[in-house]
């Protein structure tokens, strides 16, 4: 029975081992592919793309709400996840300057058209209401709202830069787990494999240790 557990002790030491191994592999490989697909985009960080700069455009855009990137990438290639994160940052305040601080849900559909009342539309040339929108002269419909499909636009983007980072934490991620199971694999071989599980070494220490530490009582004589 004791050499069952040895050799299962072995066994499940090999398949963390296993585990550890093929973890780490992953993670190293989705880590490369995440940042080889960003180089491959050859994104460039504007000059402004520094948190004083873009905080200082921001309050000159007077925008009520935004959040500042903490990581410069002002002329740095954008090849990181880090970085894929900082840039979509400030692209989102590059969109709210452009449309007036309006999110995508705050905006009109259409283009208001000239004259049209201020209650009608969103205070910075849109509009939902089809009587006030602006008309395409070649298809007689109401024209698109520039602004909302640039936050379309943006958002699309953005959302492909934060993936790649989300992707990049979770490789990072896969690699420290199978640092973990390899770790623990091969302590559990070295106790398999050295006797530490026997049954016999673990009882054998127990009753020395006892016998040491339980001393001799005198029985009295009547």
């Amino acid at each position: 029975m004791r050499k069952i557990f040895e050799i299962g002790g072995i066994v499940a030491a090999a398949v963390l081992v296993a585990f550890g191994v093929a973890a780490i592999v992953m993670g190293v490989n989705g880590r490369s592919t995440v940042q080889s697909s960003l180089k491959l985009e050859e994104i460039v960080g504007s000059s402004d793309m520094t948190p004083a700069a873009i905080t200082a455009e921001a309050k000159q855009a007077k925008l009520a709400t935004f959040q500042v990137p903490s990581l410069s990438v002002a002329g740095k290639p954008i090849n990181s996840g880090d970085r894929a994160r900082a840039f979509a940052g400030y692209m989102r305040i590059h969109t709210l300057e452009a449309t007036g601080g309006l999110t995508y849900a705050q905006m009109g559909l259409y283009q208001a058209k000239p004259g049209a009342p201020a209650k009608f539309t969103d205070g910075h040339g849109g509009t939902n209401d089809t009587t006030y929108a602006a008309i395409d002269p070649k298809t007689k419909q109401p024209l698109d709202n520039a602004a909302r499909n640039l936050w379309v636009t943006e958002t699309a983007l953005t959302t492909a830069l934060n993936t790649s980072y989300m992707a990049e934490q979770l490789s990072l991620f896969g690699i420290v787990v199978g640092i973990a199971l390899l770790l623990s694999g091969i302590g559990f071989a070295i106790l398999a494999i050295g006797g530490a599980l026997r049954a016999d070494t673990t009882l054998g220490f127990m009753t020395k240790w006892s016998k040491k530490s339980i001393p001799a009582r005198a029985i009295p004589i009547a």
